[in-house]
């Protein structure tokens, strides 16, 4: 099951910058994360798919370069989301 219209709901609300916002590069970081999540569970029991295993990877690609520029923009923002996603222990 992919990313139901009500969770991105929640992880709009729960992400924005301001109110008007729908795709921020913190927003798109929060919900390439959930992605990433669900297709990691599902690779772990699908070993052998293979062309689902090449999104992954190209997902966590885009959230890199993402999470980047966050980082090079606002040095507390990038902390603060990593912290907040639960991501680069």
């Amino acid at each position: 099951m992919t990313l139901t219209q009500d969770r991105k709901q929640e992880l709009v609300s729960e992400f924005q910058r301001h109110e008007t916002d729908t795709g921020s590069a913190d927003l798109q970081v929060a919900i390439l994360t959930e992605r990433i999540n669900h297709l990691t569970t599902h690779l772990q029991r699908n070993k052998n798919d293979h062309s689902s295993r090449r999104g992954l990877l190209q997902m966590i690609g885009r959230r890199k370069r993402l999470l980047a520029y966050i980082s090079n923009k606002d040095q507390a923002r990038y902390q603060a989301l990593i912290a907040r996603l639960g991501i680069r222990r």
